[in-house]
């Protein structure tokens, strides 16, 4: 990372801590909800098919900018479906650096040619060995070790909703990670059960085991962007929840945190990693925050 993002982050940090600020730092913007797969995690994908227009999406980040926000990612749906008006995914994310955002990330499920040198960090969806992820996402772990190799950077990192299906292939995924030369790390997540996919969820002794081997991974220098300081809080669920450090856009709505705020429940079984770790690093927990500057120093 360079050294004036770090600074602003830092600021940002120490005055959130010390005043206790609900102040967001980053924002979200879902492009579309059209995708072209049918993932069994997933409860969001091809409600509506909408690919949200490019006044829309510029809107959107101009307010998140005008709020505050600096690290921005673009979300779907399937992001590289996303185009109008002329303007692609690349579009968007040149006119997000120009308009001032520090750190520019992009989430797809990498079934589409990897051309985005720059974005600051793809996120790419991996869920497992080839048998467990094509279980979950349909016939495409082949075609996105494909897509990975032949991508136009090195800024790739791998993204893995850790299931009941796929618990076991935590190790799989970081060996891919560290054997691929254009992936730079892997994130993980717990399974949220969004309505409908409750039977993918993990039990706390489940959660416990994946902690215990992320951790014992990251003792072994693989490339690991999350922080065990938060694996306590992970397994139990004891954070603070929502996330106010976090917003996401869709349709002009404002969610913070993450549209499932709306579910009644949802936030107390809450899976996303960056939630536990936002929350322990505004928080003022000082081996967060040591883990941060060690982890994003490294791979951002």
């Amino acid at each position: 990372m360079k050294l004036y993002p770090l600074l602003k982050f830092s600021v940002f940090g120490l005055s959130t801590i010390l005043f206790k600020r609900k102040k967001a730092l980053l924002g979200t913007i879902i492009l579309t909800d059209r995708c072209n797969l049918s993932c069994k995690h997933c409860a969001v994908h091809s409600q509506t098919a909408a690919i949200y227009p490019y006044e829309q999406i510029q809107q959107e980040m101009q307010l998140l900018y005008q709020m505050g926000i600096r690290i921005l990612f673009f979300c779907g749906g399937e992001t590289f479906l996303w185009q109008d008006n002329g303007k692609s995914l690349r579009d968007l994310v040149k006119e997000a650096k120009q308009m001032g955002f520090l750190i520019v990330n992009v989430v797809t499920n990498g079934t589409f040619p990897i051309d985005l040198p720059e974005a600051d960090l793809i996120l790419l969806s991996l869920d497992g060995e080839r048998e467990n992820h094509n279980q979950i996402r349909g016939n495409t772990y082949d075609t996105i070790l494909e897509n990975i190799r032949a991508a136009t950077a090195d800024n790739i990192c791998l993204y893995m909703a850790i299931n009941n299906i796929n618990k076991q292939d935590i190790r799989h995924v970081c060996e891919v990670a560290r054997m691929e030369s254009n992936v730079r790390s892997v994130s993980f997540n717990f399974h949220t059960p969004f309505p409908g996919t409750e039977d993918l969820s993990l039990s706390v002794v489940e959660k416990e085991e994946a902690c215990n081997t992320i951790l014992d991974l990251i003792n072994q220098r693989y490339p690991i962007f999350n922080l065990r300081s938060t694996f306590p809080s992970l397994i139990n669920n004891s954070f603070k929840t929502p996330c106010h450090q976090c917003v996401v856009m869709e349709k002009g709505k404002l969610f913070v945190c993450g549209r499932c705020i709306d579910v009644p429940g949802l936030c107390e079984q809450c899976g996303f990693f960056f939630v536990a770790e936002f929350a322990l690093i505004f928080g003022g927990n000082i081996r967060a925050i040591i883990d941060t500057l060690r982890t994003y120093l490294k791979y951002i």
